[in-house]
């Protein structure tokens, strides 16, 4: 009996040091990935950092329940992906709370200490950008991810498919009707620069 329980042991211990090896291998492809998607979404590199260790944490709890394991890296960025967006939610909700007790203004804020050299400019600058994320924000989820994948971290349409595992059509369709609707959101600000 006690050698049947050794045993037993022996095997659980030997199938969790696979289990560990495999994650290890996976996320040693897939956290650079996983940093620049949560980068997208917060800019700040801390914030991503943060993020995306705790995406990696996340991923290592769940790692043994998840049934297709050559998906991890398509998993790992939506999930990412997911708790960027909480995080940035989470980091406005504090900040509206900051700045309200300070005057409610946000403008006289510079960052890395450096001189304004025209704030009419970085005023602007800070609503398009801010504007242009609202956008990307109100975008249905996969259109979204196939935006910040696709747009700005400069992924080709092979590459993303395999991450999301859609077909590249279908990448490829998301990514026009984004495209179309980030247009349509946004052509008052076209307008609105002209004059």
């Amino acid at each position: 009996m006690h050698e049947h329980a050794e045993r037993l042991a022996g095997s659980l211990v030997t199938a969790d040091l696979e289990l560990e090896r495999e994650f290890e291998a996976r996320l040693v492809d897939s956290s650079r990935l996983a940093f620049r998607v949560a980068f997208s979404v917060l800019r700040q590199r801390e914030d991503a950092e943060d993020v995306a260790q705790e995406a990696f944490a996340k991923a290592y709890r769940s790692f043994n329940q998840l049934r297709d394991r050559t998906r991890f890296r398509a998993w790992l960025v939506r999930m990412t992906w997911r708790m960027a967006l909480d995080r940035q939610r989470a980091n406005r909700r504090r900040m509206v709370r900051e700045f309200s007790v300070v005057d409610g203004r946000t403008d006289d804020v510079v960052e890395g200490g450096q001189a304004r050299l025209d704030a009419t400019d970085v005023v602007a600058a800070r609503e398009r950008a801010e504007h242009l994320w609202s956008a990307i924000e109100a975008l249905p989820e996969k259109l979204r991810l196939v935006v910040v994948l696709a747009g700005i971290e400069g992924h080709d349409m092979r590459e993303v498919s395999g991450l999301l595992d859609v077909p590249e059509g279908t990448v490829k369709s998301r990514l026009f009707l984004a495209r179309k609707q980030l247009k349509e959101r946004l052509s008052w600000m076209v307008t609105s620069t002209k004059s």
